[in-house]
């Protein structure tokens, strides 16, 4: 697999933005971050444009519905879930609309099997992730939904360089059982490592292009990754605990070893400031120093993108945001 997919040294987005006209989104993106554009995701659509919900709508073979406060197995899907496959419909329509003619990487998102396994709900009751084999089927499912996903994304922009990004924020709560069951008052069984690795590894084997998993959560399992064949992370550097000698040897040894992160270094809300690439910058030369690492990797290694994604920030902030990443990402580049 080419890594043009996966740029080292550009700006480029998380995936959540403000407001609710994606073709706006797809030409903001396109136009902020033409190093690596990625295909926006808009919460503030409704329900559907959630996370689980949309990530819901990619599964294969297993329907789903809203039902009282939560998206659910089901029979047959619901009027909620055909309007989740709308919406992925008229992204993929976006796409084709702005940047048919895109020659350059471009980044798919949807949610990664593990949180979608955490917040969707059996018939049963209880989260996916209750059952291992729930988990299993979710992973194949997600997996195929995944590859038509991309797919039709090729067939719109036949020659872009496509890489698809997991939003895995659960992830490091399921491997340390820390997910609360649907009464608040326990907590479902821990996955073991190489059960998560597994998984994992169905999909970005499956999916046809090049996998990033983004975890804005700490303690994101790299090594785990890394096993599982992903390739790139997305972190939330704001979150590492330069104390946390272990989290920092993590990281260290995973950057040691030549893996590419996308790192989130610009605040996802706030208001513009002319300080936001500067901090980023100083930022991400303090870390690298700390670990080691020759100075001239950095840039061969390391994209740069928001902490998280922008989808609570006013819209005046966000390409403020996406400026200061591509600012940052220029100085890193010396």
């Amino acid at each position: 697999m080419s890594d043009q997919a996966l740029p080292a040294g550009a700006a480029t987005g998380v995936g959540s933005l403000p407001g609710t006209d994606i073709a706006e989104a797809v030409r903001t993106v396109f136009g902020e971050l033409p190093d690596w554009p990625h295909l926006p995701e808009l919460p503030a659509r409704g329900l559907g444009a959630d996370m689980i919900g949309r990530g819901a709508a990619l599964l294969e073979g297993l329907p789903v519905q809203w039902w009282a406060s939560g998206w659910q197995i089901a029979d047959r899907p619901g009027r909620d879930a055909r309007r989740a496959a709308d919406f992925l419909e008229r992204d993929l329509d976006a796409l084709h609309e702005v940047a048919d003619t895109a020659e350059g990487p471009v980044r798919l998102t949807a949610v990664g099997p593990w949180t979608l396994a955490a917040g969707l709900w059996r018939r049963t009751g209880g989260a996916m992730i209750a059952d291992h084999g729930a988990a299993a089927d979710i992973a194949g499912s997600l997996t195929e939904g995944l590859r038509n996903f991309t797919a039709a994304a090729q067939a719109r922009l036949p020659k872009a360089k496509l890489s698809i990004q997991l939003d895995e924020p659960a992830l490091p709560a399921a491997l340390a059982g820390s997910i609360g069951t649907e009464s608040g008052l326990g907590r479902y069984r821990r996955i073991l490592p190489e059960t998560a690795r597994d998984r994992l590894r169905e999909v970005v084997d499956g999916v046809g292009v090049p996998v990033v998993v983004h975890c804005c959560a700490p303690e994101t399992p790299l090594r785990l990754l890394t096993e599982a064949g992903v390739r790139s992370v997305s972190l939330d550097l704001t979150l590492l605990d330069l104390d946390d000698v272990p989290a920092v040897d993590a990281l260290g040894e995973y950057l040691d070893g030549g893996g590419h992160m996308i790192a989130g270094l610009v605040p996802a809300t706030g208001e513009p400031r002319p300080d936001l690439a500067v901090a980023a910058a100083d930022r991400m030369t303090g870390l690298w120093g700390r670990l080691g690492l020759a100075p001239e990797r950095l840039p061969e290694q390391v994209s740069v993108t928001t902490t998280c994604g922008m989808a609570k920030a006013s819209p005046d902030y966000a390409r403020a945001a996406m400026e200061a990443s591509r600012e940052t990402a220029r100085r890193l580049r010396g």
